[in-house]
Parts: C-alpha cells; structure tokens; sequence
C-alpha cells in the first residue's frame, strides 16, 4: 500500500478542551500551548500539521506559520488561508517567503471564505476562490501572471524569492461549485468525515471531474480522533469529552464560526441525524463530536487495532492523506504518535 500522508493539527483557533465547552486558560490559542503541539507532533513523527484559520478566533496563521518555520526542522506546515480576506499578489509573496522560511516545507490550506460581514453567493465565493488559485499557481511557480477576471484584473510579476514549485494547494468542499474548483486547481481534495460508501462516491466524482480538465487529484480526510487501549476506555473518553455540554452550549460553539451555514456543515449535521443512539454512524465512525464544534463533526473511536484498520479502509477507498486532531491536542497527539503511528506507512505527499 503506498504510504500515506499523516498529519496532526495546532489549536490556533482557541479549540482546545479536556471537556468541550469547558474553557481552560492553559489550552488557550498562545504561542506557548500552539508550539507545544507542534514540536510534540513533530517529535511522534507525523509528517505535517495544519495550521488553521478562524479569522475572529485564535491566533494569525501568517505570523504563527513564520514563527514556526523556524523553530521547526522536519515537520511540514499545511497553512490555512481565507482567500477572502487576501489581495492575491500580497498572498502570493506571503507564501514565498513562508516556503524560503520553511526551506521548502509549506502546503496551503484554501478556505473559500467570505470576508468578515460579506454575504457573497457561493458561485460568487469559490469564482473568486478559483481566480485565486490560478494567480497563486501563476505567482508560486515563478511566473508573471496576467490575469483579467471577474473578481481581479491584473499584471503582475512573481515575487523574487518564489521560483517554483508552488506549495500544493489543499481543498475541500461538497457544493457543486466547490467540486468543479477542486478538479481545476486542487493538488489534494479534502474531505471532512463521512460514512465509507460517501467518501467512495465522493472520490469516485472528483476524480471523473478532474480527469475532464485532463488533471489528477489526490485525496484527504480530515477527522477527528479518540484512541485507547480498549472500545470500551475510548467510549468512555468520547461521553467524558461531550459531558458538559448540553444543546444551547453546542449551539453556541457551532456558530463561532463562519462556515456555520455551509454545506458541508449541513452534512455533519445529517451524520449526526442518522447515527444511533450511542452516536455513531457506521463502526468507529462517532458523530457525538459535532454538537459542539462546526466543520469537521465526527470521529474515530476505538482502540489502537480498530482505528488502524478504519484508516487502512479509507487508504483502499482512496484516501492518500489523513489530518486528525483530538482533545486534548497534545495529549491525543502523543497517544496516537505512540499508540497507532508507528503501525502505519507513512510519509509527506510533497518534498
């Protein structure tokens, strides 16, 4: 089986709990805790970590991404970015300077977010968002670009230092307009947990639709995770993990964020309506997760056999890169790292 990609994720977004809901200072977003996490997963081995964006919450991902280029020597950094909030040339040599910092170990997560206050269509959004895309492929690979769009009409040189290869680019998205801009501009094609026969119908389109701009995809899940000796210890964890939070506090939780109302969110929602009454959707695939956060709202519970063989069907199914993350941070890193890791083949999709 070809390796995977295995990546971990850094509490940039003030999403951090021993209880969700239950705010502890010391797992606030600060340097300290977020770096912590990082040189943890590092240390376990995990071949990247997501560093993602909540433009109200948390920390800047721009300036954390720079910190910790540098205080990082083998760790890839997949950096989310809202293509919203950017003027595509000033991103563009953000990215540049991010990869020089790094010596080339920088991905991009694209978000195809609004603008804090805008209520754009979602043709409108992830129109912009593939313009964006197409000036970033441009500007990375060390070209000029000469882009005239509906959302930006420009001319602009490369910055000095980016000389190709562009960072891959990752994305996700269920709409109709989020797939057609996965299959012409995506590297890697995320996808948030859903049952096994979704995510193979799922790949199964991507990639008939990429294959129509003559181009590939590879594919990502991005899950959660609670793993322990034994399904009953990691049963166990997940109702300690969700025992303080009732409804109005999960709500509360949910719509912090901005892609509260989006579709993929929508079908977190549906897996939780149709999990039984322990929470879960299919085995080891618990849904109990998503009353109290928004986007990715499932995840895999069981002990360390169990979540092998779960990831070792998503990698049939055609999954090449897994993004996990569980509370808290640091301490379901190391369980995993040591518990799980070392039993996985394994290695960064892009050197």
């Amino acid at each position: 089986m070809v390796p995977s990609e295995i990546s971990w994720f850094s509490a940039l977004c003030d999403d951090d709990y021993r209880q969700l809901g239950v705010v502890e200072p010391d797992l606030r977003s600060s340097w300290h805790h977020c770096h912590a996490i990082v040189t943890e997963a590092e240390r376990q081995g995990f071949d990247s970590i997501l560093l993602p964006s909540g433009y109200e919450l948390g920390l800047d991902t721009t300036a954390m991404a720079a910190a910790l280029a540098q205080a990082t020597e083998r760790i890839r950094l997949l950096m989310a970015v809202r293509v919203g909030e950017n003027w595509p040339p000033q991103l563009a040599r953000q990215i540049a300077t991010l990869q020089h910092l790094a010596d080339g170990r920088l991905d991009v997560n694209i978000i195809s977010s609004d603008l804090a206050g805008e209520h754009r269509s979602g043709a409108e959004r992830y129109g912009r968002t593939l313009e964006v895309m197409e000036i970033l492929d441009d500007l990375g690979n060390g070209r000029e670009t000469n882009h005239h769009g509906e959302f930006y009409d420009l001319t602009v040189d490369a910055p000095r230092i980016a000389t190709g290869p562009r960072p891959a680019l990752y994305f996700g998205g269920l709409s109709e307009e989020a797939r057609e801009v996965a299959a012409q501009a995506a590297d890697v094609y995320l996808m948030w947990p859903d049952t096994e026969d979704v995510v193979a119908d799922t790949i199964e389109d991507l990639r008939a639709r990429a294959a129509r701009y003559g181009r590939t995809l590879r594919f990502g899940y991005r899950v959660h995770v609670i793993v322990r000796d034994t399904q009953d210890e990691a049963d166990a964890a997940a109702r300690y993990l969700m025992a303080a939070v009732d409804e109005h506090e999960g709500q509360r939780i949910r719509e912090q964020s901005l892609d509260a109302h989006s579709f993929g969110v929508q079908r977190q929602s549906d897996l939780r309506s149709a999990a039984d009454d322990d929470g879960y959707v299919e085995a080891n695939l618990w849904t109990g997760i998503g009353r109290a956060r928004s986007g990715c709202g499932a995840a895999i519970v069981g002990s360390p056999e169990q979540v092998i063989a779960k990831i070792h069907r998503y990698e049939e199914l055609g999954m090449e890169a897994f993004i996990l993350s569980g509370y808290p941070h640091i301490d379901e890193c190391r369980r995993f790292g040591e518990l799980v890791l070392p039993h996985l083949s394994h290695g960064p999709l892009h050197n």
